[in-house]
């Protein structure tokens, strides 16, 4: 009997120790660190320190890290999702904003904002220096596409998004898009990306299998990052300086209800049946319930929070 009350107690505190998941990780640009949300819980379970002024983010779940830029530290910060730490800090160019990884956790791909460059950064290698392809002017989001074969980058100041080979390294095919595009999202099952053009107030849908302009959809005032709801039937926009989120009918296109009361509303991620908005100007998250966009909580977090990227993963199972 003292072998298994031993035994139970053991698998007991392993199973308090393993961490819960998924987590979310919200770059806070004033504070210089990322909030760790448990989303089981609603909570911030850690505080990380990184570099200075963490914008962008991505979870890569596959490899169990959470990759994070701080452009004026012209680095990137490598959090551990188990020990919720940061375990390696790679330098990345003179701008680092937007960031993506492959599906299979073992590319990053960065847009170096000031020297116009994709870095390519080797996951297993991190000390390696990164491969460098030229894009066009102010790169903001990344997205690679999910066979991990192409990568798409907003080229701000250009008003193109550029399509890259990431085999051969280069630029493949460019596209004109509205008015300073900035975030990227990529909408797999119908061959689609969405570039957020926050000077036009519109959203650009680009037809990847002919990399064509398929339609614009005017939205708030300066989109700023998007996710996809309800597996894909819906489309949510934050509008920074619309203080607002627009409800988009992914099938149709058609944008089917505002949501207000918002506080500069930047970064925002879906999962299962809720939205993560993140709100520069209040500091927290709005929780959102995806299918009537009510608000079902908030959750304090840094100062200047952003969260700009897919900050939602958990690590692999042991």
């Amino acid at each position: 009997m003292i072998w298994r009350t031993l035994l139970l107690a053991g698998l007991t505190t392993l199973a308090a120790a393993a961490p819960a998941a998924p987590f979310a990780y919200i770059t806070n640009q004033g504070s210089h660190d990322v909030s760790v949300i448990d989303l089981a819980l609603d909570k911030v379970v850690a505080t990380v320190p990184v570099g200075r002024s963490p914008a962008g983010v991505v979870a890569a779940s596959r490899s169990g890290k959470v990759y994070v830029s701080n452009p004026d530290s012209k680095t990137i910060s490598v959090i551990d999702m188990r020990s919720q730490r940061v375990v390696d800090t790679l330098a990345a160019g003179s701008g680092p904003v937007g960031i993506d990884a492959s599906p299979d956790g073992t590319q990053v791909l960065v847009a170096d904002w000031y020297r116009n460059r994709l870095l390519v950064l080797d996951a297993a290698k991190p000390a390696a220096a990164p491969v460098e392809i030229e894009v066009g002017r102010a790169p903001a989001g990344v997205a690679v596409s999910a066979d991990g074969r192409s990568a798409y980058v907003a080229e701000r100041d250009d008003d193109s998004v550029a399509a890259i080979d990431l085999a051969n390294r280069r630029v493949s095919a460019r596209i004109k898009v509205g008015t300073h595009p900035f975030a990227l999202l990529l909408d797999a099952p119908r061959q689609r990306l969405y570039a957020l053009n926050v000077l036009s107030d519109d959203l650009s849908v680009v037809d990847l299998r002919s990399m064509t302009l398929a339609a614009t959809v005017k939205v708030g005032r300066a989109p700023y990052g998007a996710a996809l709801a309800r597996g894909g039937a819906l489309l949510y926009v934050t509008n920074q300086h619309g203080d607002s989120v627009s409800v988009i009918d992914a099938e149709t296109l058609t944008v089917i209800r505002t949501l207000s009361g918002f506080a500069y509303p930047e970064g925002i991620a879906a999962h299962g049946e809720r939205v993560y908005v993140v709100n520069w100007m209040d500091d927290n998250v709005a929780v959102l319930d995806a299918a009537s966009g009510r608000t079902l909580a908030t959750i304090a977090t840094g100062s200047n929070s952003r969260g700009f990227g897919a900050f939602i993963g958990a690590p692999p199972t042991p």
